[in-house]
Parts: C-alpha cells; structure tokens; sequence
C-alpha cells in the first residue's frame, strides 16, 4: 500500500483528517489496488509455471495456456474500462490521465507500451494453442519480461495517482471522488 493511513494534516492547515475520512479518500486506490494485486499473482504465477511447473499443478498445456491467456483478457478489459470510464474524469484535474494525440498523459503511454508487449503474448499464446510443439518457456518468458517493469511499474504508479493525498493535491473534493465510477 502506498497511501497514506494515518490522519495527517492538509496542505492548507486543515484539521487532519480522521481514519474514516482517509478511507473514504483512499477507497479508489483500495479498489484499485486489489485488481493490480491480482493481475501481478496472475503474471508471476504465469510466469514461473512456464517451464512446464504447470503439470505438477494437474493442469496441461492447453489449460495452462487459457489461464494465461485469461492474464491478456482481464488486463484488456481493465485497461478499457479505465480508458473509457474513469480516466476521462480524472483527466480534468490530473494530467497524468489524460488522453490526446501529442500530450497524452503517462497512464495511457504506459497502457500502449503495456499492450504491445500484451499482443505479442497473445499471438505467442494462439501459435502455442494451435501447434503445442512450437510451446518454448524460453520464448514466453522473455516476451513476458519485454513488459513486465512497464505493467509492475504502471500498476504501482496508478495506485499512488489514485491515492487520497494526491486526489486531494489535485484539488479534488470529498463528494466528487465517492461519485466517480470505482
């Protein structure tokens, strides 16, 4: 967890705020948070099942390769979701979520670079599904560590952004972050 829990004072001598209040502040980060812990278990236990460990879990290939082509799927559906629900909002106040041809904020570069080296996961993922004796552990993996720092790096960074400290640096209110869509 990278936000704060504790009362602290705001930047303009407010009282500090209270335990409730910082959750009510931080409840975006929390949501946030157990949906990127879940895609960082999804990746690494991927990841390390790929030398073949998956068979010492019961599974095949082939179910092996639909558990991680379920990592692609959720990672896509989130980052949609963000992109066309949520980062749009929060783009108003913080430049980080901002979507444009030349200014986009880093959120949405990280998405990009996160998602080339997704699509090539994915076409890694189909090949081996379609010939399971083109399967290499060593291909996968150096294809998942091409995207790993982006996606473990974007995922932290989000959680920060979307912290109670900085919605409120960002200048928004109490009322305006319990309404946006988490």
């Amino acid at each position: 967890m990278v936000y704060s829990t504790k009362p602290v004072a705001s930047e303009n001598g407010e009282k500090p705020l209270s335990a409730q209040e910082l959750r009510e502040w931080n409840h975006m980060a929390e949501g946030m948070e157990y949906y990127h812990n879940h895609f960082r278990h999804s990746f690494d236990t991927i990841y390390e099942m790929a030398d073949g460990k998956f068979h010492s879990h019961g599974m095949t290939l082939q179910q092996y390769l639909r558990q991680a082509s379920s990592l692609y799927s959720h990672l896509e559906t989130h980052h949609q979701i963000e992109e066309r629900h949520i980062f749009p909002i929060l783009a108003k106040k913080m430049p980080q979520f901002k979507a444009g041809a030349r200014e986009s904020g880093e959120h949405l570069k990280s998405h990009k670079q996160i998602h080339n080296g997704m699509d090539k996961y994915a076409a890694l993922l189909n090949k081996y599904a379609t010939d399971s004796t083109s399967y290499s552990p060593t291909e996968l993996k150096e294809n998942m560590d091409s995207w790993r720092d982006v996606l473990f790096k974007h995922l932290a960074e989000e959680v920060e952004d979307l912290s109670g400290e900085s919605m409120r640096k960002a200048g928004w209110t109490l009322n305006e972050v319990k309404a946006m869509p988490m």
